[in-house]
């Protein structure tokens, strides 16, 4: 998980939009706009995130929720981890 999230270029987006999904589940376009960012952007990090393992998607094309991973939430402890030592504050 911390090359995933630390040891990439993308990685903090990866981390936000976690972070989003570990509060409740979103669909693309509204992670888009709650995380201000471009649509295909965030569209990248979920199947980064979706091969990975991080999250689960339920649904159709542009209506499909996406959830963390029961294994993501099990660990979620280990990402605030990272994410306390990646200096993030969003």
């Amino acid at each position: 998980m911390w090359w995933l999230l630390a040891g990439t270029r993308g990685g903090h987006n990866r981390a936000r939009i976690i972070r989003m999904l570990h509060k409740r589940p979103y669909n693309t376009n509204q992670l888009s706009e709650a995380l201000k960012l471009d649509y295909k952007t965030v569209q990248h990090h979920i199947k980064v995130l979706e091969k990975n393992s991080i999250i689960v998607g339920a649904g159709d094309r542009y209506g499909r929720m996406y959830f963390l991973s029961d294994r993501m939430e099990e660990n979620y402890h280990l990402f605030e981890e990272i994410w306390n030592k990646m200096g993030s504050s969003d």
